[in-house]
């Protein structure tokens, strides 16, 4: 327990520090290089955003659950889609921030609920029609228990993205993450399988986003 509080922290740092420029990849703010280096080498990133959303289809009237939802991304895309209530887990005050002022803006904050707190130790209290994991699996050492902790917020469909492993990016990844001193954990095919297998989904679709270290995103049914 104590290890995944010190997991926790070190993943909250780490965003809180240099995750605010993660913000920019979404609306375009980035310089002209930057942009190309995106399309490049993190076209997963959108990839995964655009394979979610065609899953969930029409969203309105329903509730969405975002885990780990940054600078909220996911939050804004489901009201656009009509959800009528969303809530957004995230460790990082910061981000968050940066998700408010979003959701102000649409002049939708009647319909949002953002919450600065580990999902692996907070209760929702309800379940979700839909529910999204994206960038999470990367920091959670025990993912089959987060994955059921996921099911069980879920009464009808979620999507989760496990980062692949590479054998040229992932080496570079690992030496990034332990410079800041943050967790890092990647998935072959075969631990994705053994996450999700446990967590009562009728229905598991696991897509491999082309490319070396591109995502794995996983769809999970549960009507």
């Amino acid at each position: 327990m104590a290890e995944k509080r010190e997991d926790a922290r070190a993943v909250r740092t780490y965003f809180e520090g240099g995750g605010v420029s993660f913000d920019t990849f979404y609306d375009g703010r980035r310089g002209a290089l930057v942009r190309w280096l995106d399309r490049k080498f993190r076209y997963d990133v959108l990839d995964r955003f655009r394979i979610a959303f065609n899953a969930f289809g029409d969203l309105r009237g329903k509730t969405f659950l975002d885990v780990g939802c940054g600078s909220g991304p996911y939050v804004v895309e489901a009201l656009r889609r009509g959800a009528s209530r969303v809530v957004g887990v995230d460790l990082s005050g910061t981000m968050l921030a940066l998700a408010r002022e979003k959701v102000a803006a649409m002049g939708m904050t009647a319909c949002v609920e953002l919450v600065q707190a580990d999902f692996a130790s907070w209760e929702p209290g309800e379940r979700f029609d839909a529910a999204v994991v994206m960038g999470v699996m990367d920091y959670v050492g025990d993912a089959a228990t987060f994955m059921r902790k996921v099911a069980n917020a879920t009464s009808a469909r979620a999507a989760v993205s496990f980062p692949s492993i590479s054998w040229w990016r992932s080496p570079i990844r690992r030496v990034r993450y332990l410079v800041k001193r943050c967790p890092l954990y990647l998935y072959d095919r075969r631990r994705v399988e053994a996450a999700v297998e446990g967590c009562g989904a009728r229905d598991v679709e696991i897509i491999k986003i082309p490319g070396a270290g591109m995502d794995y995103v996983v769809l999970l049914d549960f009507e």
